[in-house]
């Protein structure tokens, strides 16, 4: 086999485990979002229905009912045409969510939803490469899309181990709505407004330096700095002559910092500066010497509700889900068996009642056709 066909069969086995993987873990996905599943399958309520005869209404046939047939036929059509519409603006957004359509077999769509949702099933070393690979991925999902119609067609939805799998996505699914429900509930825009109040709270304004270093190796060093720095030599063309540290090509210049953002020592001696002025004495840290001038000095403002929206959102959530979680076991019966021995059954390393521990022979008593081990004697003294 050459080299080129040995790797494309590596990447048709890793496509198919891929799929196989999506096939036996239940994977919470939205409907039609499967690899392989196109748009949704309708199923017809009504077909399932009794038929009436033409011009008679299930209503006509109650007890008591009054209502001319002819008004119960308008009523229901309108409540059908209602129904249609609201299915038709249903179906549309669906359809927009799903994105452009890709492929089409046998007169159903394949959307970009369901390539995307399967490209993330992919092992991340074939997500790296996935413009490589996609005629691969779209013949995948076309493949998925056939086995899909065929099982169908063989009548395999209704198939007791494909409904026992369906029943676990299901229960999964379920779960996970109820929560997501839950937390939506109790994470709203009024909470969400509250926590980021009391974010601001908890981080108040804080001084913020700007400031320029130049650092060099021994303390003679840095005073010559200094005193150069005295007699009118600019700072920034100063640590670009001789600073050792990364900043030294920018002329020294550091990024804004507060208070315990720098070591220490560094850390201390610029908050103590006014702002022009340079150390007049060095200043020493693990790097080595450094002469600073403070340049600017400011309160830090606090940032924007919507840079930290996120962040606050997601903290609420998991509050909000491990409230959930803390109700259900509150109200629940819960028995962790798992570990635990059965009835009758020992816990590990331990021998069952009226047994010695293996290994263990009662003192003074040798096994069957044995000697008894002579008594060890100590061990002499080291260096006697």
């Amino acid at each position: 086999m050459s080299k080129i066909s040995t790797i494309a069969a590596l990447i048709g086995a890793a496509l198919v485990g891929a799929v196989v993987a999506l096939v036996v873990a239940p994977q919470i996905v939205p409907p039609g979002l499967l690899p392989g599943i196109g748009a949704g399958q309708e199923v017809s309520v009504a077909a399932e229905q009794p038929a009436m005869p033409a011009g008679q209404s299930a209503e006509a046939d109650k007890p008591g009912d009054t209502t001319p047939p002819a008004a119960d036929s308008a009523a229901a059509d309108s409540a059908a045409a209602d129904s249609a519409a609201t299915d038709s603006a249903d179906s549309a957004a669906i359809e927009a969510e799903k994105g452009e359509v890709i492929a089409m077999v046998d007169g159903e769509n394949l959307y970009e939803a369901d390539l995307s949702a399967f490209i993330q099933q992919l092992p991340p070393q074939l997500q790296a490469q996935v413009q490589m690979l996609m005629p691969q991925i779209l013949d995948q999902l076309v493949n998925n899309q056939l086995t899909t119609a065929a099982g169908r067609t063989a009548g395999l939805s209704g198939d007791r181990e494909v409904q026992r799998r369906v029943g676990e996505i299901e229960d999964l699914i379920i779960g996970q709505t109820y929560l997501q429900r839950a937390i939506d509930e109790r994470v709203s825009d009024a909470t969400l407004e509250t926590a980021y109040q009391e974010f601001v709270k908890e981080n108040p304004p804080q001084r913020q330096l700007k400031a320029r270093h130049i650092l060099v190796e021994t303390e003679e060093a840095a005073k010559e700095v200094i005193v150069a720095l005295d007699g009118g030599a600019d700072f920034a063309e100063l640590a670009k002559e001789r600073s050792t540290g990364p900043s030294s090509a920018n002329g020294g210049d550091l990024p804004p910092f507060k208070a315990g953002e720098m070591v220490p020592e560094f850390s201390d001696a610029a908050f103590a500066m006014d702002v022009g002025t340079h150390s007049k004495e060095p200043v020493k840290t693990q790097f080595g010497w450094h002469v600073i001038k403070l340049e600017e000095s400011t309160m830090t403002e606090p940032p924007a509700k919507e840079e930290v929206e996120q962040q606050l959102r997601g903290e609420l959530e998991q509050q909000a889900a491990a409230s959930v979680y803390d109700e259900l076991r509150a109200g629940a019966q819960i028995e962790i068996l798992f570990g635990k021995p059965k009835p009758g059954e020992a816990p590990a390393g331990e021998a069952p009642a009226g047994e010695a521990p293996a290994g263990d022979a009662p003192a003074g008593n040798a096994p069957a056709g044995e000697e008894a081990p002579a008594a060890e004697e100590p061990a002499p003294p080291a260096n006697n």
